[in-house]
């Protein structure tokens, strides 16, 4: 079996999972190729399972232009089983190409569908994602298959590598340092939270901004921020609760993964989450910029560690009964041959 992907995302939790993907199709004898922007921190991570070609396809670029009909001569040359577009951005270099399955997969709401106009199916991740495509009008096939995480456990990193007390409650959150992240409301919160301390794992246009609100709320002592990295897991298993505050977010990744480290979550009320949580089954579950809110329930779990203990158990469970990495690459395995 043959796939082309064309991914022309940056750094964050799209991109872990299209690694994660990839290597799974990899590992089950499927021959990719991957067309992505240069110099991404995730290269080296594929170049293992899938062949490599960058683009920068930026609207006024020369590539831009020409990006469409090297795929599709690429396609009829290799005759793949499926081309695959991550986004609706990569989704506009769908060529019109008959000879296989040609599919979008979105993670995050479109605000059209003329991104769609020569792809055959969009694979959704959430089932709001597919509620939405279907009212702007989408009459084509739709899936639904969402993502997974590694389930591995790795060892903590030392606290001290972030100069975080040994003994301090030790709260994380990660992604792109973007207004819609929702990291001002945990910052906001932290000043609640005497003696928690948190962990800032990414990067992105808003760092200075929440490195100043901080400041100013005089919590910086307490927060750490860490930077992107490659491998978030042994940053995961040494905190102690993962907050995702996100005032938008389709399916919520970063969760699933503090759930394969056994870390009990709280979330806000954003769309992917209210799917798959159930406020004090899986997770605790706060509305959406509520500051206090969230301090209340970092607090409640570390104050009790049965609670968190309990949360924790119930979201593994829940990680590997609905998102777990053989289900949902026998999906992708099967709609890439129904069109054989």
């Amino acid at each position: 079996m043959k796939v082309i992907h064309f991914h022309f995302g940056k750094d964050g939790g799209a991109e872990r999972f299209f690694v994660h993907l990839v290597n799974a199709l990899a590992e089950r004898g499927v021959e990719q190729t991957s067309i992505i922007r240069p110099d991404r921190i995730w290269r080296r991570e594929i170049e293992g399972a899938s062949r490599v070609e960058e683009s920068h396809f930026r609207n006024l670029s020369l590539d831009r232009l020409l990006l469409p009909l090297k795929v599709r001569r690429m396609a009829e040359r290799e005759k793949p089983d499926a081309l695959m577009a991550w986004a609706p951005r990569a989704s506009e270099l769908m060529p019109a190409y008959r000879g296989c399955i040609k599919i979008s997969r979105l993670g995050d709401y479109p605000p059209r569908l003329d991104y769609f106009k020569n792809s055959d199916c969009l694979v959704c991740n959430t089932p709001g994602i597919a509620d939405h495509v279907r009212k702007l009008g989408w009459k084509r096939d739709i899936e639904i298959i969402s993502n997974f995480t590694s389930t591995e456990r790795v060892r903590p990193i030392a606290r001290e590598t972030l100069h975080t007390p040994a003994d301090a409650p030790l709260v994380m959150s990660m992604g792109r340092f973007v207004e819609r992240k929702g990291f001002h409301t945990l910052i906001a919160a932290m000043r609640k939270l005497s003696g928690v301390y948190l962990w800032l794992l990414g990067d992105g246009e808003e760092q200075e901004n929440l490195q100043k609100l901080a400041a100013d709320l005089g919590v910086a002592d307490r927060v750490r921020f860490a930077g992107w990295q490659k491998d978030a897991r042994p940053f995961l298993a040494g905190a102690d609760i993962f907050v995702m505050p996100s005032t938008h977010e389709p399916l919520g990744n970063v969760i699933l993964e503090a759930w394969a480290q056994g870390r009990p979550v709280v979330s806000s009320r954003s769309e992917g989450p209210q799917w798959f949580m159930q406020d004090g089954e899986n997770g605790l579950m706060v509305d959406i910029g509520d500051a206090d809110g969230f301090a209340r329930a970092i607090e409640r779990i570390a104050n009790d560690r049965a609670l968190g203990a309990r949360l924790a158990e119930r979201g593994h469970e829940t990680l590997v009964g609905q998102f777990s990495k053989e289900a949902i690459t026998d999906a992708y395995l099967k709609l890439f041959s129904s069109r054989r």
